[in-house]
């Protein structure tokens, strides 16, 4: 069965899961000294607090999300630096280089159990 459209968003598929916790979410509480709120504020201020009194976890989370996740580093053979080639480049390479190339990139599939 094909997914179904959501109007208002874009036309991306139904994600079921995220727009029932988006309305549990937006649900009206009252936070600790009675006064309204929502859940949603609710989970931030016990992230907040649980970061303050010194959970690694959350630190981590609120860093995540207020200062982004770290680029994750891209390597090349051995940890060094990723080789690339532009057209004119490529164009004076020998029969042979492009085989050695071709083996290369053979080997690293193999390393990494994506076979060739």
């Amino acid at each position: 069965m094909a997914a179904t459209k959501t109007a208002g968003r874009g036309g991306k598929p139904d994600k079921l899961m995220r727009d029932a916790l988006m309305v549990a979410l937006k649900r009206e509480a009252k936070d600790a000294e009675g006064k309204p709120t929502t859940k949603l504020a609710l989970i931030a201020d016990k992230l907040v607090d649980l970061a303050a009194d010194g959970d690694v976890q959350a630190i981590k989370e609120i860093g995540d999300r207020v200062d982004g996740r770290p680029a994750q580093a891209i390597t090349g053979p051995g940890g060094g630096p990723v080789e690339t080639y532009d057209a004119a480049t490529l164009a004076k390479l020998s029969d042979d280089d492009i085989k050695r190339l071709i083996a290369i990139r053979h080997k690293l599939a193999d390393a990494d159990g994506a076979g060739s």
